[in-house]
């Protein structure tokens, strides 16, 4: 099966690439994008910059000490893609081999000499990744062969030592090579690194052994903590093993952290990472807007997390947090014409950024750019968009289960389906039968839907019949009911016509912080279905640090009449008179409009060059107006702005 996590155990298993076939709408467009014009475009920036060349053996090295991984989750995003390119970029990569199986550009003649920072394993963890990806689309071939030799090295050099690499991810990458050959060594290997991080098995480093999750062991771990990437990888392998080998103790491990990470230490996007120093995970409740890193590889090694969680427990809060980090981090990391990126996702940006045509030389910045010195993030959003059909639906003995909502057709055994969605502009999902058989058919109901309503019925009067979970014949039903969040279930006999109608509700809605979140006490958000919104102000023109939240009227939609692809100019702030429009809540994403949100808002008076402190508090006075808030993922796609998510309350 064509799938980047397949356990061989758990509540649910993931349907892959073969099974999920989207259709033009919010994702649907961006993973054709990836595919036709992001791929290419970090292929041609990594000759540009030297880093394939390197696998040439042209001297000087260019790059850092791991850029091998880049073009290795480019190989994983080609062989997802079925790239054209693949044959002969892996070709460049095999010929760059060791007779014993090591491969690495940067360290051959001086192997494995720092393991804090030297990333080799590192580095292997993406190539079998990549081959990974090969074998389950593809078949044996060069590049898999490339892999199982550098995996047999580990095996035979790591096996029987006290050594591991300070950047997890070989660990999750062999245990899918074990998954994807049988070969026990693999797992056993994966399992082994695991158990000896936190011994501590790394030197002690001025940020702490806690950057590389090697402060305790990974059973005694409270939190995700350090280094945001690293940990998340490293849970994300901590699960394959524990999955694996049946360890319980383990699982509910690493379950307890992420449940403390996502309650205590995680931006409203979803988004992870509080500190730039060391691009780590803050204390709890360390959650400032604009110091947000909120890195794009964490963001994806997030869902990573989640979606295996998800697959291990069947639990559905694991796939509300890989949605909205779906749509806030990893929609937001890439521009709408697939060509520049963003490294880190801040929640304030307070300064309008200059624009970059070249190479970012830092991991921050209020634009996009098309290329980094640490280019981790390009490869990374192409891998991952390559393969995202395989995170939508899973199976289990029982049926089909949907969790996350694009237009595309879904197989599993004889019961094929057609699902047809505006999502996440408006709130309905249409599953429509297209080939029959028996089972039950889950949607994910959304935590944020209360009050979302189901429908479904037989295509005619001698259509087929099926039972909702309190056991009521559908061939009977009229009307609906409401749903609780979680799953939104229905058993049946299913024949083609059959549909089942899910209704969310998608009204904007105002969210609120933690009392404990310093920085962001007495700030209010906008949300709409899995969307965070953001105020965006071109040349920072009105100035947002002078904006204020009437959180006595509600935030209204606003239909822009711009597709999805569009970058039409928003006027900011807006006037108040425009009538929301009304979509249809099943149209095709194509056709949907872009839907953003009017606030109440105060404008207070200019900056002064006071003394900013006194013995009153500062209330916001000034004239009140209407502020165009756009979908975060959309912001920093019509030139240099400021932005900011969190506004002040202003009553």
């Amino acid at each position: 099966m064509a799938n980047p996590v397949l356990p061989s155990s758990g509540v649910l298993s993931p349907l892959g690439l073969d099974a999920v076939r989207p259709a033009p709408g919010f994702w649907g467009d961006r993973v054709t994008l990836n595919r036709d014009v992001t791929i290419a475009h970090c292929q041609e920036w990594m000759e540009r910059e030297g880093w394939i060349g390197n696998f040439r053996g042209r001297l000087p090295r260019k790059g850092r000490e791991f850029s091998d991984s880049e073009i290795y989750k480019l190989l994983e995003g080609m062989a997802w893609a079925d790239h054209p390119a693949l044959p002969e970029l892996a070709e460049t990569v095999a010929r760059a081999q060791e007779g014993d199986g090591y491969l690495n550009t940067r360290w051959s003649g001086h192997r494995y000499t720092d393991f804090e920072w030297g990333h080799e394993l590192y580095c292997y963890g993406h190539l079998i990744q990549a081959g990974v990806a090969r074998l389950r689309m593809h078949g044996e071939d060069r590049l898999t062969e490339v892999v199982k030799r550098a995996a047999d090295h580990i095996c035979r050099r790591f096996m029987d030592t006290s050594e591991t690499c300070g950047h997890p991810v070989v660990e999750m990458a062999l245990v899918e090579l074990y998954r994807a050959t049988g070969t026990e060594r693999y797992l056993e290997m994966a399992r082994r690194f695991v158990e000896r991080r936190g011994l501590p098995a790394l030197a002690e480093i001025p940020f702490g052994r806690a950057y590389f999750q090697d402060d305790v062991p990974v059973r005694r771990a409270q939190s995700l903590r350090g280094h945001a990437v690293r940990a998340l990888y490293l849970a994300s392998g901590v699960v394959d093993v524990a999955v694996e080998t049946g360890d319980e103790e383990l699982l509910k491990a690493v379950e307890a952290q992420w449940e403390r990470a996502v309650a205590r230490r995680t931006h409203l996007t979803g988004g992870m990472g509080s500190r730039h120093t060391d691009e780590s995970f803050g204390d709890d409740y360390e959650l400032p807007p604009d110091r947000a890193y909120s890195e794009t590889c964490a963001g994806i090694a997030s869902i990573m997390l989640s979606h295996r969680l998800l697959l291990a427990t069947g639990d559905a809060r694991y796939a509300d947090v890989a949605e909205r980090t779906l749509y806030n981090v990893l929609a937001t990391a890439v521009a709408l014409d697939g060509r520049s990126f963003f490294y880190a996702n801040p929640l304030r940006v307070r300064v309008p950024a200059v624009p970059l045509n070249g190479v970012n030389h830092a991991a921050e910045g209020g634009l996009r750019s098309p290329w980094f010195d640490v280019s981790c993030c390009p490869n990374n959003i192409a891998r991952t968009l390559a393969s995202l059909p395989a995170y939508v639906a899973t199976s289990d003995a029982g049926g089909v289960q949907i969790h996350h909502f694009t237009p595309g057709e879904i197989t599993h055994g004889p019961l094929a389906l057609r699902v047809e969605t505006g999502y996440p502009w408006s709130g309905g999902v249409r599953v429509r039968v297209l080939s029959g058989g028996s089972g039950r058919i889950s949607l994910r109901v959304p935590a944020w839907a209360k009050g979302a309503t189901l429908a479904y019925g037989p295509a005619g009067p001698d259509g087929g019949a099926g039972s909702d979970a309190g056991g009521s014949d559908i061939s009977h039903m009229s009307g609906s009911r409401e749903v609780e969040p979680g799953y939104a279930v229905v058993a049946g006999d299913w024949r083609p016509g059959d549909e089942i109608r899910l209704d969310l509700p998608m009204a904007p809605r105002w969210t609120f912080p933690d009392r404990r979140v310093d920085a962001l006490r007495g700030s209010v958000a906008v949300e709409r279905g899995p969307l965070v919104y953001c105020a965006e102000s071109v040349a920072d023109e009105p100035p947002l640090a002078d904006v204020a939240a009437r959180i006595s009227s509600a935030p209204i939609d606003h239909q822009t009449g711009s597709p999805e692809g569009a970058s039409a100019a928003v006027p900011v702030p807006r006037a108040a008179g425009s009538e929301a429009g009304a979509p249809d809540p099943v149209a095709g994403a194509p056709a949907d409009p872009v839907v953003e949100i009017e606030v109440a808002v105060v404008l207070g008076a200019p900056a002064t060059d006071d003394w900013p402190y006194g013995p009153t508090p500062d209330a916001p006075e000034g004239a009140e107006t209407v502020l165009r808030l756009v979908p975060y993922h959309r912001w920093g796609n019509r030139g240099p702005a400021t932005m900011r998510v969190w506004l002040p309350v202003a009553d």
